[in-house]
């Protein structure tokens, strides 16, 4: 259950990312909506279609859409009426990333895959929506950008792994390894956090 929730928290975080995104890029309300979507179902898709789960769990399970629907009606209804905060988009994107990067790790831990093939798909969980609604929209996506992003999930992913294989509980596991991929993003956000960069010399 706990999970289940988890991932319709997610679902509706990233669907507002999307309409943040989506409205900065001048996109009608069709467009919103699509975006939101690909945002909020794109990662959760990729990972049940590598993890060969079918139906992918949105067509399975209706209510995703429904969340989707009604956390993107809020959004609008939110930036219509109200000043959009700063780093508001990448503050969404930090908690979707976070939600869906251990959500997609647990799924990926639950078939008994290897350490590093869980640790790659809950990172492509996390980080495939917000890729997609960045190319959609004309940025540079956020997963390729300096600060820390993809590899926050791959942190808080191992930290969870190596905190039960230490004897924690899971469910303490989980909540410290979402800690620490929202800890580490906001990190990139406000501190300007980011690993080393390849410069090569003309």
């Amino acid at each position: 259950m706990l999970l289940y929730l988890l991932d319709l928290a997610g679902i509706a975080v990233f669907a507002i990312s999307g309409v943040l995104a989506a409205g900065r890029a001048g996109l009608d309300w069709l467009g919103v909506v699509v975006i939101a979507s690909v945002t909020a179902v794109g990662g959760g898709t990729l990972r049940d279609l590598l993890l060969d789960r079918h139906p992918v769990f949105w067509i399975r399970e209706v209510r995703y859409v429904y969340v989707i629907l009604a956390a993107t009606a809020a959004a609008i209804a939110w930036v219509h009426f109200f000043t959009l905060p700063e780093h508001a988009l990448a503050l969404a994107d930090a908690l979707g990333l976070a939600l869906f990067a251990m959500t997609g790790a647990q799924v990926a831990e639950e078939r008994r895959l290897p350490t590093l093939v869980v640790i790659l798909i809950g990172t492509m969980t996390g980080a495939a929506g917000g890729l997609l609604r960045d190319v959609l929209t004309d940025r540079v996506p956020l997963l390729l950008s300096s600060g820390i992003y993809g590899s926050a999930a791959i942190a808080g992913i191992a930290a969870y792994l190596l905190l039960q294989a230490a004897g924690t509980p899971r469910r303490w596991a989980f909540h410290a390894g979402l800690l620490l991929v929202v800890a580490l993003r906001l990190g990139g956000i406000y501190g300007g956090w980011h690993l080393p960069v390849l410069r090569l010399s003309a």
